[in-house]
């Protein structure tokens, strides 16, 4: 007899595939403070299907879509994204029947477009810098332009729509507070869109002002201002403070990391602790020691681990390749713990210090999310 699909309604009871995304594990680690010291605390982002924080976005921005009828089954979805972002998209996409096509840059890691691949999706490389050195605004132009161009396409356009940061602000926020409570005294997240340290910042400042939130990012990004200059740091970083982070006040410090801090501190924590996770987890981690060696053993500081590591496994975990880059091999405890100590904030001021907002950048990118906006204006 041949097999009969029973769809949703052979097994009502259980979840489908994107009702996974969030309520990951919340896990303390043990060995890397001493005792005394505060206890470090990782949100697990590598258990949401498509393998990384970005799924929360993807996910709350696709279904608002379905929801408001502005996408349909077979229609196109068009994102620039050269990592975890167009990978959940992907994963999305072939969960529920959309054409994907990520605009990517030249970084772009092998592993990467092979997952895209596997999901299905289709890859554009565009390959002209934007005057800050960088690809993010010519990637952008280029994904307004294909949007345009094909009818019924959508954008989901995560550097400039606020559901990116409002995602975060309704599901991981709200769940490390309900996992940690009043023992949350601190929060550590990177920066690329803005929308983790936008949407948790905001949260906590709301519900737990006495929470204290840091944002991390790496030199040569000007996401908080400072010096624009290429760097190797996947996952974070922008030439402009995103408007997801459009308080900066619910931010109490900032700290900027150079490629080896980053790299050397992923890899040390899976020798040191078993997490196997990106490169950016590295950047939160190691701000997230610093102030754990500062705090008191009752104090609980939190970051995400924000993907999978096994997507840099030809690069950060990969000693020859950190070589040819003249950067540290180095996992001992000893060497994370030294470089923890030497921290300084970037800013303890943010609101003053670290505003680089480009207003304008939405518009001229023809963001289809300024477009909407000057609809509703008019």
């Amino acid at each position: 007899m041949p097999y009969e699909h029973g769809g949703s309604h052979a097994f009502p009871n259980l979840p489908g595939l994107l009702d996974s995304v969030g309520n990951t594990p919340v896990v303390r680690l043990d060995n890397l403070t001493m005792c005394g010291e505060g206890r470090l605390v990782a949100k697990l982002e590598s258990a949401n299907p498509g393998g990384s924080v970005k799924d929360r976005a993807a996910w709350h921005i696709i279904r608002d879509a379905e929801e408001r009828g502005l996408i349909r089954r077979g229609a196109t979805i068009i994102e620039s994204s050269s990592g975890n972002f167009g990978i959940a998209l992907a994963m999305i996409g072939a969960s529920r029947g959309y054409r994907v096509i990520a605009i990517v840059d030249p970084k772009i890691s092998a592993v990467n477009r092979s997952l895209f691949a596997a999901f299905g999706a289709e890859v554009i490389v565009v390959d002209e810098k934007d005057d800050s050195g960088s690809y993010h605004k010519t990637r952008i132009a280029y994904a307004n332009r294909l949007h345009r161009e094909i009818p019924g396409s959508f954008r989901p356009d995560q550097c400039f729509n606020p559901l990116n940061g409002e995602a975060h602000y309704q599901s991981t926020a709200r769940e490390l507070l309900a996992a940690m409570g009043s023992r949350l005294s601190a929060v550590v997240c990177t920066v690329s869109t803005g929308g983790q340290l936008g949407g948790i910042s905001r949260y906590l400042r709301r519900f737990a002002p006495h929470v204290k939130v840091v944002g991390v990012d790496v030199r040569g990004s000007t996401v908080f201002g400072g010096e624009a200059h290429g760097y190797l740091t996947p996952g974070v970083g922008l030439s402009w403070t995103p408007d997801n982070l459009d308080d900066l006040s619910a931010v109490d410090e900032v700290y900027l990391l150079s490629d080896e801090d980053v790299f050397v501190s992923c890899r040390t924590l899976v020798r040191a602790e078993g997490v196997l996770a990106g490169v950016s987890t590295g950047a939160a981690l190691l701000v997230a020691c610093r102030l754990a060696m500062k705090a008191s053993a009752r104090e609980h500081i939190a970051f995400l681990a924000t993907d999978r590591g096994e997507r840099y496994l030809q690069t950060a975990f990969d000693e020859r390749w950190l070589l040819e880059h003249g950067m540290s091999t180095d996992t001992s405890l000893d060497g994370l713990r030294r470089r923890a100590a030497s921290l300084t904030p970037f800013s303890t001021n943010p609101k003053v210090d670290c505003a680089n907002y480009r207003r304008e950048l939405a518009e001229q990118l023809d963001s289809p999310t300024a477009r909407r906006t000057l609809r509703r204006a008019g």
